[in-house]
């Protein structure tokens, strides 16, 4: 069968607009498959995704809600360090090494690192820099107030259990000045450092040559006071003392007696997380293994 010209010309016509027609259906099913890729590459982790998706560009960013691992639990089979060590490299991003000026003030204060609350939160680092560091940290604590106080603020679930033991027997502030007592500026923790110490002292602390300054004061940016989870009382009897145990709260800094943490732990449970106990002149002290 032979075909005309104008049969060949509509045949081809006829054939082109098939072919328009199935390509762009298969242009609209690639640009689904393309956006619906886009929006699980753009919801995935950055440091999940193969490759830098155009399409996040202007993306808001998704809220995904992080999974919380539950805390370890103290491991007995090992020493005390290593069991407290254990327990604070799950709090600490990077536990500072033997021998560092770091690490000395971990020895010292570092006994919060253990807490096992989800709602408190712990610094990154032992030591804060300056006050922009301090404020940044601050700002993101849920605070509450310590009863019958004046601007005493602690994050909020070592306030609450102050306020457990407070409505069991009456337990002052050391001061009475919470801006001091309570959670401290890092300008505060200065002016107390200077009043105590000096950039010599400091130095010294830097190089291992001297810890006795460390019950005294903190060294700037170092201080518990600077979480909210430490407060300075007048504790003057074993009732006030067993009722704060008896709600989480301690004395962690050797030979600073009014200075009390907030560990949220029971008494029995101290043992546990590596914690050693030491009587110095006649105040009981649970200090880090370190």
């Amino acid at each position: 069968m032979k075909l005309s010209i104008k049969n060949i010309t509509f045949i081809a016509i006829i054939t082109f607009l098939a072919c328009t027609l199935v390509a762009s259906h298969g242009v609209n099913r690639y640009q689904l498959r393309a956006s619906r890729q886009s929006i699980e590459n753009c919801a995935a982790p950055s440091n999940d995704r193969t490759e830098q998706n155009p399409f996040c560009t202007n993306a808001p960013p998704l809220k995904i809600s992080p999974t919380i691992a539950p805390p370890p639990t103290p491991n007995l089979s090992l020493p005390e360090k290593d069991r407290f060590l254990a327990l604070v490299t799950y709090k600490l991003p990077t536990v500072p090494a033997p021998n560092t000026y770091e690490y000395t003030l971990l020895r010292a204060y570092g006994a919060a690192f253990v807490i096992q609350e989800v709602g408190i939160k712990l610094p990154p680092k032992v030591v804060f820099t300056n006050e922009q560091e301090t404020q940044q940290f601050q700002s993101n604590l849920s605070m509450g107030k310590v009863n019958n106080t004046n601007n005493c603020y602690l994050q909020k679930s070592a306030a609450d259990a102050l306020n457990r033991a407070k409505a069991k027997i009456n337990i002052p502030l050391k001061s009475g000045y919470g801006a001091s007592d309570c959670t401290r500026s890092f300008a505060t923790n200065l002016r107390f450092w200077n009043k105590y110490a000096t950039a010599t002292t400091l130095q010294r602390v830097r190089q291992g040559e001297e810890t006795n300054i460390l019950g005294v004061v903190a060294p700037p940016g170092s201080s518990q006071h600077l979480w909210g989870l430490a407060i300075d009382l007048g504790v003057s009897n074993p009732s006030q003392e067993y009722t704060l145990n008896q709600n989480g709260w301690f004395r962690t800094v050797e030979r600073d007696s009014p200075h009390w943490t907030y560990l949220g732990l029971h008494p029995e449970r101290l043992a546990e997380f590596g914690f050693m106990n030491k009587v110095v002149g006649g105040v009981v002290y649970w200090l880090t293994p370190l």
